[in-house]
């Protein structure tokens, strides 16, 4: 898998940066801050929260309470950026030396007062139920192999040696959310854990962006339902390049004294919407109201404004009723 991608590009990027160490106090501070938020906005919304960044930025900053947004969103922004505090204090380690404590409690900050029960979770209490991925006809693990797996995960982690640290970082993230070990925060806790591996080797994190969510959900998919075989990983691994070649770009471009833009969120008008789906307008506001398609925010004139990821999921919904699906069938499989 490493021949192809490009990892000898990613390597010559990082041996740039490295020739500029140590870096500025101040600009170390600066971006990790701005690190810090996007990484929390960006793994919250691939799992289906509707804070902004800039609404991320307030909850986590300083401490604001979001109108229309629920508990469990304030508390996944919380959370997520309490995890990576957590990851960036374990950075001076290598990823040979991490176990399953490090990875417990990871999870266990990231459903801190969402689900305690379920929270860190340690030995021989991974989950114990299995689990189905909506929409999705990947097969997760049976419960009772969970623990062996686990194991063997951990065992692999501590005698890879060879692989580019991008590729064992891609790789840890693939592994780990094919055992999908908990009920609950597999991705965030899956992609923190790259994150760590990508931090103790000296790069950069890498921000799976919002815009990439299905790209990044179905390269996943499309590597699992083949059990990683032939090159079923490409897209998925170019996809994880992409991402750690970006961050660099970021810490590059600030060392020269620039800014790298972040793309930012297109929103979409209901009508926009609609025409964008070849639906009216009054199923757009009726799918709204009954909590199938999420509002990403409401301007100061009243306007409900929609992600360009409704689009997808304008689509699903009609694909399920072409299926026949009931109101609250096609609410449970939108989970």
């Amino acid at each position: 898998m490493s021949g192809e991608i490009n990892y000898k590009k990613l390597t010559e990027k990082k041996k740039i940066l490295d020739e500029h160490r140590p870096f500025d106090a101040a600009l170390v501070k600066n971006l990790e801050e701005w690190f810090r938020i996007e990484l929390t906005y960006t793994s919250n919304a691939i799992e289906g929260n509707t804070l902004s960044r800039a609404e991320t930025a307030l909850v986590v900053e300083k401490g604001l309470t979001i109108g229309g947004k629920s508990i469990t969103e304030h508390l996944e922004a919380t959370n997520h950026a309490a995890a990576l505090d957590f990851v960036k204090e374990q950075i001076k380690r290598k990823p040979s030396d991490l176990r399953e404590r490090d990875i417990l409690k990871i999870h266990e900050i990231i459903l801190d007062r969402i689900d305690r029960e379920n929270a860190g979770q340690g030995k021989l209490y991974y989950r114990r139920v299995p689990v189905r991925i909506s929409g999705s006809a990947v097969v997760m693990p049976n419960p009772r192999k969970v623990q062996t797996l686990m194991d063997e995960f951990f065992s692999w982690l501590e005698n890879e040696t060879k692989m580019h640290a991008v590729e064992l970082a891609a790789e840890a993230h693939y592994r780990f959310v094919t055992i999908h070990p908990f009920t609950d925060g597999n991705g965030r806790t899956a992609r923190l854990l790259m994150n760590m591996i990508l931090m103790m080797r000296g790069y950069p994190p890498a921000i799976i962006r919002k815009n990439d969510r299905l790209n990044y959900i179905k390269s996943l998919e499309k590597a699992q339902l083949v059990n990683g075989e032939d090159d079923s990983k490409k897209d998925y691994f170019k996809l994880i390049a992409a991402a750690v070649d970006r961050s660099l770009n970021i810490y590059l471009k600030a060392i020269d004294g620039e800014v790298e833009k972040v793309d930012s969120e297109k929103l979409l008008k209901i009508g926009e919407l609609a025409k964008a789906t070849n639906q009216t307008v009054p199923t757009i506001r009726h799918w709204t109201k009954e909590g199938l398609l999420q509002v990403a925010e409401v301007t100061e004139s009243g306007y409900q404004m929609y992600s360009e990821e409704m689009i997808e999921r304008v689509r699903e919904i009609q694909e399920m009723k072409e299926r026949r699906l009931t109101l609250e069938e096609i609410k449970e499989n939108l989970k």
